[in-house]
């Protein structure tokens, strides 16, 4: 939007004609502060505004005394002021020097003055459009272009200069009141002076980033800013927190010092009218009644009662016909100037933090205030500084008027949102970082897994024989850990620069532990934790590299790996932060062990299991892997397609451990439930075998010493091979179980020896009469904790989901029994299958056969649980149609039907030797 400022200036300037000789004494009188001001860097260096440096002092500069009020106002407002009034009194630029001298120090500095919030005043156009008009004033035109070309050319590079040098000047004076709390008192002038200096150099950097014609662009693109924004911060907390000590200092010097001064100017002024006499009485009487006591008992003070009456004395003394003239006493007024300072350090601190280091402006400039974060976060160095940015969000509810209430909520909702994006960001970058560190970490952790050992030793060994035949052998592999060996400090790494970088960032996070902006409070580090455990659960399931397409994934003991380097990274962040990383880790590794996390998203648990159920154990039940009880592994076999992972790798009992520390107790019991429905699924198939075949298994039952009527009645027998190829599956996958349980159990022993040794303690020692439901309830916690059970928990709660409402008990126990009778009679054919042949060095058969003893065992002793049978008569049945049964191979003159003979009476062993714990 253009806006006319001709105009109305000119109707002021007619205005402010019968005011203009005061008007112009009130600007010339701001030679004594603003010149000092508008010093340039190195001048405010040598001039050492920030005397804290030196030696400290117990009392003000006297100099300042008289200028006090000044020494911490806006720049802006100054500049304000000494533009717009000389322009409307422009008279006095012709007549007076120093009035002259003046304005063009201040059309030097800046560009354009700002009016409201981020609306702008462009001084030089706007001065130079008026004065174009007037008669006589080339002069001052000419004055007004060459102040703009000089502001154009200098008043960037000045600037950037200033804030360089306050940045280190509110560095150290940050510094040594954090190390000596107690010189607040003393020095709080130039504290609330140097948060002045550097709120109107970032005010003006603002204000001047997109409003001057840049000669040169760097000098309107701090990268730093935030630094000079955090030290601001730091002061600010400094006051605040140490706002009683302050308190008790200027307390101590209103009623020791201040009041005796005041009462001896007051007994020597000549002549004191009874109005002034009262006023001035009621300032000592109300300074000499303070004590330190109020300060310790915690009482607010209040003195605008005692400014007010400052004020209402000025206004007495300043009339033509006073008696009692202030201008005629000087050391009276610098006396009240500072006797005001003092009670505002004892009941204003807050409100003078506003009115020195206000950056509520911010709220206006949002496109600008993301880009210096953004900026901030992109240099390393300055990133230990980005909370400045969410802290400056603090200040954005002092810029709303009671009189605009509407606008309340608005920014309020702006402090809001820009400060929630400032954390997450910051979380996000520490995440980040935190994620590449891992990476790293990971790698090398993965060179020290064993796989990589094989090369190693292959080398050793081909060195040895190539020294024995002079032959030069290949080069020599880097061992892990040789990164770790430095031989120049200077040489900094990958990993170097990420903890650099971390550390900064994190210095950040920590600094405060939490900021209310507009009644709401927020906490740093609760971003960081947020983001790493979704950025640790992502990771996890990333690591298991799991590929639906090809069923391929990472082996239990490499993830392990890779999770134990990334928990190691995540520890050694509470070295930086002060975060609960034992509750990430909760929080995520118990998810991992359900079978979705609260996202929704799958788990390793979900994945490890359905990779074993339907890509290991499917492979076993198409004949490609075996399971060898010998080696307590699934094996892969000999065939034409060879498969893409070998078995053994992932079912050895180190893989099986690995996974129960991955998965845990809930997590291996959602895999044996997983399993258990596989069971129930086989079974539901068997029994209805079973009733297929129900009249003859019914018949065979009662017949098992009639060999003659068996063998008629075999015949007429339908799915035999079904059902033993059902049973083998539900036996491979008890076995899978088994070593399930087992590695469960050395885990835990190793982790909770103690409540391991009292679960099995408590199991062994089960009296044969008690309850079943009390010693399922036991079986339950054992199996929980991997021990092996006489009756397995999971897999009664499995069958016992498949009562059907049409069929009475009566009639599923039956069926119960008869396949039992259906197994039983079947076992002979398994001797004509070539694949039958016991392998003693495996101590099991290469089709799997041997796991039908723990099938026929377990499935015997879930269903005669449920229907609440006998399982020893059950298995002594079993066993006598299963003797009787094979007793008849003896008799076959058919070597093709008999050729395994020996490897099934083997079963027939084993089957027993399972079921003696049941007897």
């Amino acid at each position: 939007m253009i806006v006319d400022y001709e105009n109305p200036l000119k109707k002021m300037m007619e205005e402010f004609v019968p005011h203009s000789k005061s008007l112009s004494d009130a600007l010339i009188s701001l030679q004594m502060v603003y010149p000092r001001r508008n010093l340039s860097a190195d001048q405010w260096r040598n001039a050492q505004l920030l005397s804290l440096i030196s030696a400290p002092s117990t009392m003000l500069n006297p100099a300042q005394s008289d200028t006090m009020p000044c020494e911490y106002l806006s720049l802006d407002a100054m500049e304000k002021w000494i533009i717009f009034g000389f322009i409307l009194c422009h008279g006095i630029l012709n007549s007076d020097a120093t009035a002259l001298n003046l304005w063009k120090l201040a059309l030097q500095s800046s560009s354009c003055l700002s009016l409201f919030r981020d609306e702008v005043f462009h001084i030089h156009k706007a001065a130079e459009d008026l004065f174009v008009n007037i008669r006589g004033y080339n002069k001052r035109i000419n004055d007004i272009r060459e102040c703009k070309e000089a502001a154009v050319s200098h008043a960037g590079s000045m600037h950037r200069e200033r804030r360089k040098f306050l940045r280190s000047a509110l560095k150290e004076l940050a510094t040594v009141l954090s190390d000596q709390p107690g010189l607040l008192g003393p020095k709080a002038l130039f504290v609330f002076m140097a948060l002045s200096f550097a709120r109107d150099e970032i005010i003006w950097l603002l204000r001047h980033a997109d409003n001057m014609p840049k000669k040169s662009a760097d000098d309107f693109i701090d990268k730093h800013i935030a630094e000079l924004i955090f030290y601001m911060e730091e002061l600010r907390a400094h006051v605040r927190k140490y706002g009683p000590v302050m308190q008790r200092y200027y307390v101590q010097y209103l009623s020791g010092f201040d009041a005796v001064v005041l009462n001896e100017l007051v007994q020597n002024l000549s002549v004191c009218p009874e109005d002034e006499s009262i006023i001035m009485s009621s300032f000592v009487n109300t300074m000499t009644s303070l004590s330190v006591k109020q300060v310790e008992d915690g009482e607010v003070f209040d003195f605008r009662g005692m400014r007010l009456d400052w004020f209402r004395l000025q206004a007495y003394t300043s009339v033509s016909k006073a008696s009692l003239s202030l201008a005629d006493h000087r050391e009276l007024g610098k006396m009240m100037n500072t006797i005001i300072f003092h009670t505002k350090m004892v009941d204003s601190l807050v409100e003078m933090l506003v009115e020195t280091s206000d950056l509520s402006i911010f709220c206006f400039y949002s496109r600008a205030f993301e880009k210096m974060f953004q900026q901030c976060l992109e240099l390393p160095s300055q990133s230990r500084y980005s909370i400045a940015f969410p802290l400056l969000c603090t200040h954005f509810m002092s810029c709303t008027h009671e009189l605009c209430p509407e606008e309340r909520h608005h920014i309020g909702d702006r402090s809001l949102s820009l400060c929630n994006m400032f954390l997450d960001e910051m979380a996000k970058q520490a995440r980040n970082l935190i994620t590449d560190i891992c990476t790293e970490q990971c790698t090398l952790s993965d060179q020290l897994l064993p796989k990589h050992c094989a090369k190693t030793i292959s080398q050793a060994v081909n060195k040895k024989s190539k020294k024995q035949t002079g032959k030069k052998g290949e080069p020599e592999r880097e061992k892990p850990g040789v990164e770790s060996m430095r031989k120049n400090r200077l040489v900094v790494t990958n990993l170097d620069k990420l903890h650099t970088a971390l550390s900064e960032l994190c210095f950040s996070i920590n600094y405060v532990p939490n900021m209310v902006v507009w009644e709401h409070t927020f906490t740093p580090r609760e971003y960081l934790t947020s983001h790493l455990e979704i950025r640790f659960t992502k990771s996890i399931v990333g690591m298991t590299m799991y590929n639906q397409a090809t069923q391929e994934i990472a082996k239990p003991s490499e993830l392990l790996t890779s999770v134990r380097a990334y928990m190691t990274v995540l520890q050694s962040i509470e070295n930086y932060v002060q975060i609960d990383i034992t509750r990430v880790f909760n929080n995520v590794l118990l998810q991992q062990t359900q079978h979705l996390d609260s996202h929704g998203e799958p788990t390793i648990t979900s994945l490890y299991t359905n990779w074993y159920l339907e890509t290991l154990l499917r492979q076993v039940s198409n004949g490609h892997i075996a399971y060898f009880p010998a080696m307590k592994a699934f094996v892969n076999l000999p065939t034409e397609n060879e498969l893409t992972f070998n078995a053994e790798e992932y079912s050895d009992i180190s893989e099986m451990r690995a996974l129960s520390e991955l998965l845990g107790p809930y997590g291996m019991k959602f895999l044996s439930e997983s399993l258990m429905w596989h069971i129930s699924s086989q079974v539901a198939e068997l029994k209805k075998l079973v009733v297929e075949n129900v009249e003859v298994l019914t018949q065979m039952r009662t017949s098992f010493d009639k060999p003659d009527q068996m063998a008629a009645l075999f015949k007429r027998l339908s799915s035999v091979d079904s059902v033993l190829k059902r049973m083998t599956i539900i036996g491979v996958i008890l076995s899978f179980r088994s070593l399930a349980q087992e590695a469960l159990r050395d885990v835990l022993s190793y982790h909770i020896p103690f409540l391991v040794s009292s679960i099995e303690d408590f199991k062994d020692h089960i009296p044969r009469e008690t309850d079943m439901k009390v010693a399922m309830n036991v079986y339950e916690l054992s199996s929980a904790a991997g021990l092996p059970c006489e009756i397995d928990p999971a897999l009664v709660v499995a069958l016992s989901s498949q009562k059907s409402e049409n069929i009475s008990p009566e009639e599923e126990y039956k069926i119960a029994c008869l396949l039992m009778v259906f197994v039983a009679v079947s076992l002979p054919t398994l001797a004509s299958n070539v694949m039958s042949q016991y392998s003693p060095a495996i101590e099991g058969h290469c089709n799997n056969i041997h796991c039908l003893a723990k099938a026929i065992n377990q499935i015997a002793a879930a269903l005669f649980t449920i229907h609440k049978g006998s399982i020893e008569d059950r298995l002594k049945e079993f066993l006598a149609l299963a003797s009787s049964s094979l007793l008849k191979i003896g008799q076959e003159t058919d070597k093709t039907t008999t050729r395994n003979r020996e490897s099934v009476y083997l079963l027939l062993d084993m089957v027993s030797s399972h079921a003696h714990c049941y007897f």
